[in-house]
């Protein structure tokens, strides 16, 4: 059994002040940890570290407080805190500089504080968020478990995105999300839809109130809420059994829908206008052969 047991923290920053903020997502780390001694990977809403203020009071210096280049100072806490608990880290997203740009980023962090992975948001929330898109779609591998992908807020309303982590490997999608606004209704409806159509779990964590409006969830790979937070803060303790995931590929969602086997089949049949008349390219794991689809998974091509 592939097991990978996850807490996502819904919390909140203490606006405009990076130092207790980071103090306060310390603590609560450890908290998850200590009431979890089984957890893997410890996971926060988006730009919790930035410590943002309410979204209707004016912040200039919200994309630019705590901005740095990735490693920093703060990346090193970050590493130092993996190390210490033992977990993976997603720590949200951080604001990241380089190059004259600035880019809203996740990281993940292995247990032994190494920085695995690094992915810029690819669809900011426009007009509102004015930080640079991201260019490549991001997964990391856990060892003896499976591969995640990641993905940040506004990510979820375009498929695309889920589709291309999922045809990468992805068997769960980590998405950090601070969503203030009353379309959190509509994001879940996209996290289940996301999970359903990928045949993936979706641990979609959101800010806590004040800051966000909370309703966190997990979805599992057949687009079934497992957890869904409320309004405040909150830890949602999730067992995701990974095996799951190629279970639901081979059998079909509910046992019945089996979609990327379909798109396997009907490859070459139908072009794409949208992105210039492409064809489906099945991806390295999707095979007809059971005993062989997890091992061409982990060959998946990283981007």
């Amino acid at each position: 059994m592939r097991v990978l047991s996850i807490a996502a923290i819904q919390t909140k920053p203490v606006p405009y002040d990076v130092e207790a903020t980071w103090e306060r997502f310390a603590a609560q780390a450890e908290t998850a940890k200590e009431l979890g001694p089984d957890v893997d990977i410890i996971v926060a809403p988006e730009l919790l570290l930035a410590a943002p203020g309410e979204f209707l009071i004016p912040d200039p210096e919200g994309e630019t407080r705590s901005a740095g280049p990735i490693p920093s100072a703060l990346t090193d806490r970050i590493a130092e805190l993996a190390r210490r608990l033992g977990v993976w880290l997603v720590p949200g997203s951080l604001l990241e500089t380089d190059g004259g740009n600035t880019y809203n980023t996740a990281i993940a962090v292995s247990p032994e504080g190494e920085i695995v992975a690094r992915y810029r948001k690819l669809f900011p929330w426009r007009p509102f968020e004015t930080t640079t898109p991201g260019g490549s779609f991001v997964t990391f591998d856990i060892p003896d478990r499976g591969r995640v992908g990641l993905a940040i807020c506004f990510d979820g309303s375009f498929p695309e995105v889920a589709r291309q982590l999922a045809w990468l490997g992805a068997e769960v999608i980590i998405q950090p999300t601070l969503t203030t606004t009353r379309d959190r209704e509509m994001e879940i409806v996209m996290s289940r839809a996301n999970a359903f159509a990928n045949q993936v779990y979706v641990v979609n964590v959101n800010g806590a109130d004040p800051s966000a409006v909370g309703e966190s969830v997990i979805v599992d790979p057949e687009g079934t809420i497992m957890q869904h937070a409320r309004g405040g803060e909150e830890i949602l303790y999730g067992v995701l059994d990974l095996d799951r995931v190629t279970q639901v590929r081979r059998y079909g969602t509910h046992g019945i829908n089996r979609p990327w086997a379909q798109l396997h089949d009907q490859q070459g049949i139908l072009s794409y206008p949208m992105y210039g008349g492409a064809h489906f390219q099945p991806p390295a794991w999707s095979t007809s052969d059971p005993d062989a689809s997890r091992a061409k998974q982990f060959s998946a091509s990283r981007f």
